[in-house]
């Protein structure tokens, strides 16, 4: 019989790009099964995209049902597993009540005690693996080994069911120049750079060799102005695009700098260069966070730092200059100087 699984991941963009890698295990593992994956509204685009899942589940419009409808419309799904990687109690108790035979979770959440049924000993706050590692660590039940090295798991996105980018948004980008995108902000969710490094990083970068294009919502669009206003030269992106086309548009680039923010983990993801800025603080530092892909690298002090803890104004990646930038850049654009390096835009 045809096996069916439900992988749980209801939170944001860039969890959601680390949690992809456990779809394509699963496709290795059991080739011909069919992969749903539970998620919410605004991340169906980036799930559909990855060419190991068959089916999106809406956990937002689920979630609306009463709990006797919902478990009824899950149970129709036939899943016969489901793989709680971001633990909700209230979708733990509806996969119960869904009746789906295995129900996949960690010790360390008491209510999977009650309502799951294979339990794996994990606990992701004090743990040395990346966020990647451990939720492929979930899979061990099902014949998977104990751990998959950043090189192996990187192998394991799928994101190859692009949508055509826009011909007025390919036509922005340069056919000579290395087009590098930057994405300042990070909705609140990580420490961030600051306008004044990402505006000195911009002057310190030749413009006969780079072409740069700033991305983000259109409510940081307007956070974003004293940047935009600093710096005319650069593309403003934000608000422009659907989360499908900002998958495609980064796909076509040559680079890409952000904070730990999803944009950042789809670039490495997508295979462009993609720089992650980072805090050396537990546990949200680069060990746990980094992106991982075949061009992906990460700014860090090699520090140990636990002053900027209570704060999001991070002292520790303040201090990585934009000099230090422009360096990492250079080094990039030397890279694909070679035509035979240089990914193909078309």
């Amino acid at each position: 019989m045809k096996r069916t699984f439900i992988i749980s991941r209801s939170d944001a963009i860039g969890d959601v790009v680390l949690t992809l890698p456990v779809a394509g295990v699963l496709k290795e593992l059991y080739p011909d099964a069919r992969i749903l994956f539970l998620g919410r509204s605004y991340t169906e685009d980036l799930i559909n995209s990855c060419v190991y899942v068959d089916g999106f589940l809406n956990w937002d419009e689920l979630h609306q049902l009463p709990e006797e409808e919902a478990a009824v419309r899950l149970a129709a799904t036939g899943a016969d597993t489901i793989i709680h990687v971001f633990p909700r109690p209230e979708i733990a108790r509806l996969a119960k009540l869904a009746g789906i035979k295995q129900r996949i979770g960690t010790t360390n959440r008491i209510y999977h005690w009650t309502y799951c049924n294979r339990l794996i000993p994990l606990t992701r706050k004090r743990s040395s693996l990346h966020e990647a590692q451990l939720n492929l660590r979930l899979l061990t039940l099902l014949g998977a080994k104990e751990l998959y090295s950043p090189e192996e798991i990187g192998q394991y996105y799928g994101l190859n069911r692009l949508v055509p980018l826009p011909d007025q948004v390919a036509d922005q980008l340069d056919p000579v120049r290395f087009n590098l995108i930057l994405h300042p902000k990070s909705r609140g969710h990580a420490r961030e750079w600051g306008l004044d490094h990402f505006i000195g990083l911009i002057d310190l970068l030749p413009p006969g060799h780079f072409k740069i294009f700033v991305t983000g919502t259109a409510a940081e669009g307007q956070l974003l102005e004293p940047l935009l206003r600093a710096c005319p030269s650069v593309t403003d992106m934000t608000g422009r695009l659907s989360l499908a086309e900002l998958m495609a548009f980064i796909a076509r680039a040559d680079g890409l700098m952000a904070a730990s923010t999803g944009p950042l983990h789809l670039a490495a993801a997508l295979g462009i260069y993609a720089v992650g800025i980072f805090p050396p603080l537990r546990p949200i530092h680069p060990g746990r966070w980094a992106p991982i892909g075949p061009r992906a690298s990460v700014l860090v002090k090699d520090i140990a730092c636990n002053a900027c803890r209570k704060t999001m104004n991070c002292t520790c990646i303040r201090d990585i200059l934009p000099a230090q930038a422009k360096e990492v850049w250079l080094s990039r654009l030397t890279d694909i100087a070679n035509p035979l390096q240089r990914r193909d835009r078309s």
